[in-house]
């Protein structure tokens, strides 16, 4: 595959339901040979621009390519290279893993061979082979998340999408998840996903696009997009709930720093090192008792925040569609 066409390319492109704008102009290049995460809060517009990539909405404005076939005048070319996984499994539980994937398969208009090899392929590839000749239905949360995850690699897709691939999973399950995700994308898999969890962009992700209000607010690796939020962060972990004010006062932290429940507070700072040393000093001139001070670098949260103005997990309401 040649990497200087990207597998998807977005431009300007535009999608309104009524007078709603779910995308309003979105930008976006997803490199081919690479991990994109689309990243924001519900009702950004993620799950409208996986359903466009895949051909199930019609752009309304601008212009999408999938591996440089544009969705809107080649939709049935664009099927040709791309799995999708939707937010829930859809799997039939009355039938074995190995013989939903067949179907899948056959589905695709695959002669019967092809489709066992390619089933088997695909359960050795997520783990499942064990599990392969069991009822979906007495499988976990998670074994059948992974066994959508194969339903949509059975066709060899050139572009696997993920929409939330871990909504839903405890957290042992979506590790699980993950690790198959990885595996997939060692072996050549290019992968888009979008996700509302920040430590998933931020595990699977080789770029990520920030998306508020249909647009790409933000655009890089994690650690660049790190680095534009200016600042280090300290953090402070107060012994006495009681003491949660004080700091926050003592050192200005604004209120969405503060989490009173956990006694903890997150206060950006220009330079960490030397301000960590006067911070410690200040508390200890006030008497405040801490379990914890720490420097680290700022959260993808807090680059959210940053560039919106309010955390990502209270952004907005719901997904338009």
């Amino acid at each position: 595959m040649s990497t200087s066409i990207p597998i998807v390319e977005a431009a300007g492109v535009v999608k309104r339901f009524g007078r709603t704008p779910a995308l309003d102009g979105l930008d976006l290049i997803a490199p081919a040979g690479q991990v994109l995460a689309v990243l924001g809060p519900n009702g950004a517009g993620k799950t409208t621009l996986v359903r466009m990539i895949a051909t199930l909405l019609v752009p309304d404005g601008g212009r999408l390519r999938v591996a440089g076939i544009d969705v809107a005048e080649q939709p049935e070319q664009v099927r040709r290279v791309i799995g999708l996984a939707g937010q829930y499994a859809a799997v039939e539980p009355t039938m074995t893993g190995r013989e939903n994937l067949e179907m899948v398969g056959r589905l695709f208009g695959h002669p019967a061979r092809q489709c066992r090899a390619a089933a088997g392929a695909v359960l050795e590839q997520l783990g499942l082979v064990e599990a392969a000749d069991r009822l979906v239905r007495t499988y976990s949360g998670g074994m059948r998340r992974k066994l959508d995850l194969g339903a949509s690699l059975v066709g060899a897709p050139r572009l696997l999408l993920l929409d939330e691939p871990t909504t839903g999973l405890d957290p042992r399950s979506r590790i699980e998840l993950w690790d198959a995700i990885e595996h997939l994308v060692a072996q050549g898999t290019d992968v888009l996903l979008t996700t509302q969890y920040l430590d998933e962009a931020d595990q699977l992700a080789d770029q990520i696009v920030i998306v508020d209000h249909g647009r790409n607010v933000a655009s890089g690796t994690p650690s660049e997009l790190k680095a534009r939020a200016g600042s280090d962060v300290i953090e402070i972990h107060t012994r006495h709930a009681a003491d949660v004010d004080r700091v926050a006062a003592l050192l200005g932290a604004a209120p969405s720093a503060i989490d009173a429940g956990s006694r903890r507070l997150a206060v950006p700072v220009a330079d960490g090192t030397d301000q960590l040393v006067d911070v410690v000093r200040a508390l200890d001139r006030h008497g405040i008792e801490v379990d914890d001070v720490a420097l680290r670098r700022p959260t993808l949260d807090e680059v959210f925040l940053t560039l919106t103005g309010q955390p990502l997990q209270s952004a907005s309401l719901e997904e338009v569609s």
